[in-house]
């Protein structure tokens, strides 16, 4: 809609300053010649912005001028609201500023949409961490975030799964992500000298990234007087899903062919699903799993008890017969009757 847009130039101009009509015009995803009749529209209503001719001009409003947040629908206040995740936010040390911006937010809105915009936090309540893992504990997040909001270089102690585990690495944090209660550092690296030869070797190679790093496993840290430029081509929601995707791919190597009664069956998705998925005569579905191991596909699997039968790999399914044995034999009185 037209007036959305306009309002939308307004906060791009009264946020970012000077915008040539093209950049209005990507931001926007509108034509140039429709800036120019929006702007034209602005300044009909009084709206005191100008524009300057040349390589450097743009549009920019007049020193001083700001507009309040009367242009909101009620499902952009509600939004906002929904969007301040207290917790987190804590967690970086911002819980006092997210207060105070949403008390400010909150009186510039019209009566109207603040009584939405409060209805919407007395119903809803996001809480990301899962059930069953306990808080991480995070001391150094505050100055990860203040070294990735600075591009201050860091030198930490991290401990990993893999030997040696301690080791000292030098980064360069680009961005922070949370991801189900978790807090990670994407970062460049180098391995500092003295963490062994292979450390050094490393070193030698330069930078290395972007890689990512449990903020939770960082046992020592040191914020050095020295700044560094993030990559310009670096796009921190692309990496991470990127990263994500690697994840997967290197987490399930292997697959295996099951049979699956139709209670389990039901409920199957089709993202766990690396083949064709064929319902047979007797009413159980043939499907091919990916799965990370045999060890883990034989325990995930003995959990489904007689809903489940693996066909294959040959070794998967000698292994969970060889356990069905050893507990019908450790059960075997039970199922023997009482004799008088």
């Amino acid at each position: 809609m037209k007036s959305s847009r306009l309002l939308s130039i307004l906060l791009l101009l009264q946020t970012r300053g000077r915008m040539t009509a093209a950049q209005l015009a990507e931001e926007l995803e509108v034509s140039v010649r429709t800036v120019y009749r929006d702007i034209e529209a602005l300044h009909l209503a009084g709206v005191p912005l100008y524009g300057d001719a040349g390589h450097s001009g743009g549009y920019q409003l007049l020193a001083g001028y700001r507009t309040r947040l009367t242009g909101l629908s009620a499902g952009e206040a509600e939004a906002l609201f929904l969007s301040g995740i207290p917790g987190p936010a804590a967690e970086l040390g911002l819980g006092s500023v997210l207060a105070a911006a949403q008390l400010k937010l909150r009186a510039a809105l019209p009566a109207e949409l603040r009584a939405q915009a409060d209805r919407m936090s007395s119903r809803f309540h996001l809480d990301a961490p899962g059930w069953y893992a306990p808080d991480d504990e995070v001391p150094y997040l505050p100055q990860v975030a203040d070294a990735v909001w600075h591009s201050r270089v860091l030198d930490i102690r991290y401990r990993r799964w893999k030997e040696p585990t301690d080791v000292d690495r030098r980064l360069e944090p680009y961005g922070l992500v949370l991801k189900a209660g978790r807090w990670y550092v994407v970062a460049g690296a180098r391995a500092e000298a003295g963490a062994g030869a292979r450390a050094g070797a490393e070193a030698e190679a330069g930078l290395r990234g972007p890689r990512t790093y449990r903020i939770d496993q960082i046992l020592d840290l040191a914020v050095r007087d020295e700044q560094f430029e993030p990559p310009d081509d670096f796009d921190l929601a692309g990496h991470w899903q990127r990263h994500q995707a690697d994840f997967h791919a290197r987490l399930h190597r292997g697959q295996a062919v099951v049979r699956l009664a139709p209670r389990v069956a039901s409920r199957l998705s089709e993202a766990a699903v690396a083949g064709t998925v064929t319902v047979e005569p007797d009413g159980w579905t043939r499907a091919v799993l990916p799965i990370e191991s045999l060890d883990r596909a034989h325990g995930e699997f003995l959990a489904l008890g007689t809903d489940i039968e693996v066909i294959g790999p040959p070794e998967l399914r000698a292994r969970l017969a060889e356990t069905t044995r050893v507990l019908a034999a450790r059960y075997a009185s039970a199922l023997t009757p009482a004799t008088a």
